[in-house]
């Protein structure tokens, strides 16, 4: 049997049809969804540390080089999900292109960077809710909201474990459902941020721009150009998220339209936003006391008095942008399950649909008690780089994938094309090495250590099971 089978498009194409998932989404839709996965954590937590430790007030800049790599593999997206409007992404891209062993590798990566994800965002949503709790006097056990692990342990975070359930309900519930609870979230967050941007500006403090890329220390990483780089690697992760619209891809009514839309629409919008974010949040608070879990909420008290209330709303809208990410990313793990499953990679529940709702329900519920106990039991410091690097593994592969589909299969229509072929997808290609290249060795350990049970789960029992090898 060979590991580097692929699955012919015609195949991919007509098992979509047997059990189809219910066709609801539009373009606006996709873009809120793009959005709800991209505006959250990373926004919210990483920057301020990515900037005091790497970038300096050029983490605008790092915001910039994130973006690229993003937008490089956000074009290769695209073209696939035009191509092979299929639930599953990458997992499905790479099938068709590099074969079955790489099509489990990335699925296998994928869980890192949507549940492993969506877990941590989770613990970061535990401590917003106490944080707005608190403002109106009630303070919760801290027994009930650390880990065991954490600085300061407790039993369970009981409200990252809470909001995993109720989400994973309301995405059983229907993905129409749940796309419109994202999108009147996305318009929450999507306000405060552009409030914050709209009021901060005019209280920038310029000296706190000089020296705008701090001179580096004489270590790779320190401040200089290459603290850019490393700076774009850490809040890499404010941009996770923008690639789990091509899992809705075979829920959207018109995904040869809409999907590019979509994927490219709600990355431009978040780019936009996030450079003037950086720019606003550095100019008003000095890049050397910006190491905080909480950036935003030290810059909010550089503004006026009168602006005093803006502490609650911000928090308020991270609590917003939250939840949407954790939403989108659990949509788009039980789609890539879903896809697996019925390529006989997974069992077969992985892709048994709600007789009533059309959704992966019993899959949503086991990523439900996976997530919830990530969320409860593991610190959000142990999630965060191993959620990065899986996405960037993925981003690589995608981006070659394009490269060999337009030399294996030329005529096949692709009613969006990636521009600049070979060159576009390399770069891209090379560009997400790079960033993967900057996290550090405890991450690569634990990434190389998931991937080797992935392997051990590929072996004993998906190559035995695989449709295609059958085949």
């Amino acid at each position: 049997m060979s590991l580097f089978v692929t699955k012919p498009l015609q195949s991919i194409l007509a098992d979509a049809e047997k059990e189809t998932l219910k066709k609801t989404l539009g373009a606006g839709q996709l873009v809120a969804l793009g959005i709800g996965a991209i505006i959250g954590a990373g926004i919210f937590s990483l920057t301020g540390t990515a900037a005091a430790n790497f970038a300096g007030p050029a983490i605008a800049i790092s915001f910039v080089i994130a973006a690229i790599g993003c937008a490089f593999a956000g074009f290769c997206y695209s073209e696939f999900s035009t191509m092979i409007p299929i639930a599953g992404s990458a997992y499905t891209y790479a099938y068709a292109t590099l074969g079955e062993i790489f099509a489990w590798v990335i699925g296998w990566a994928l869980v890192l960077e949507y549940a492993v994800g969506a877990a941590g965002v989770s613990v970061s949503w535990s401590a917003t809710i106490d944080a707005i709790l608190k403002s109106f006097g009630i303070n919760l056990p801290t027994a009930l909201l650390n880990s065991p692990f954490d600085p300061t342990p407790g039993i369970v975070n009981l409200p990252a474990a809470v909001i995993v359930g109720l989400i994973s309900m309301i995405l059983i519930v229907g993905t129409q459902e749940s796309a419109r609870f994202n999108a009147f979230i996305v318009v929450v967050k999507i306000a405060v941020v552009i409030l914050f941007i709209g009021i901060g500006y005019f209280f920038i403090n310029r000296e706190n721009f000089h020296p705008f890329i701090p001179p580096n220390r004489g270590k790779f990483g320190e401040f200089g150009w290459s603290g850019v780089v490393r700076g774009a690697g850490r809040i890499f992760f404010a941009y996770i998220g923008f690639d789990a619209v091509s899992t809705a891809a075979q829920e959207t009514r018109n995904p040869k339209r809409d999907m590019p839309i979509g994927i490219l629409g709600s990355l431009g919008v978040c780019t936009l936003l996030y450079i003037m974010y950086g720019f606003v949040l550095t100019g008003l608070v000095n890049y050397k006391d910006l190491n905080v879990a909480a950036p935003l909420s030290l810059a909010v008290r550089q503004f006026p008095e009168k602006y005093a209330f803006m502490a609650f709303v911000l928090n308020l809208g991270a609590l917003a942008g939250l939840t949407s990410v954790i939403l989108v990313m659990l949509l788009g793990q039980s789609r890539v399950f879903y896809s697996m499953s019925r390529d006989g990679l997974l069992p077969k529940l992985f892709s048994s649909l709600h007789p009533k709702f059309r959704t992966p329900s019993k899959s949503n519920l086991l990523l439900m008690v996976f997530t919830m106990i990530l969320g409860a039991f593991i610190p959000i410091n142990n999630l965060g780089d191993i959620t990065n690097i899986g996405t960037l593994f993925a981003f690589v592969l995608v981006c070659i994938g394009i490269v060999i589909m337009r030399r294996t299969r030329p005529d096949l229509p692709r009613p969006f094309k990636t521009p600049l072929v070979p060159f576009l997808p390399v770069l891209g290609a090379l560009i997400n090495m790079t960033l993967m290249a900057t996290l550090s060795g405890i991450t690569w350990t634990a990434f190389l250590t998931w991937m080797t049970i992935g392997l051990v789960v590929y072996f004993t029992y998906s190559r035995r099971h695989s449709v295609a090898q059958r085949s």
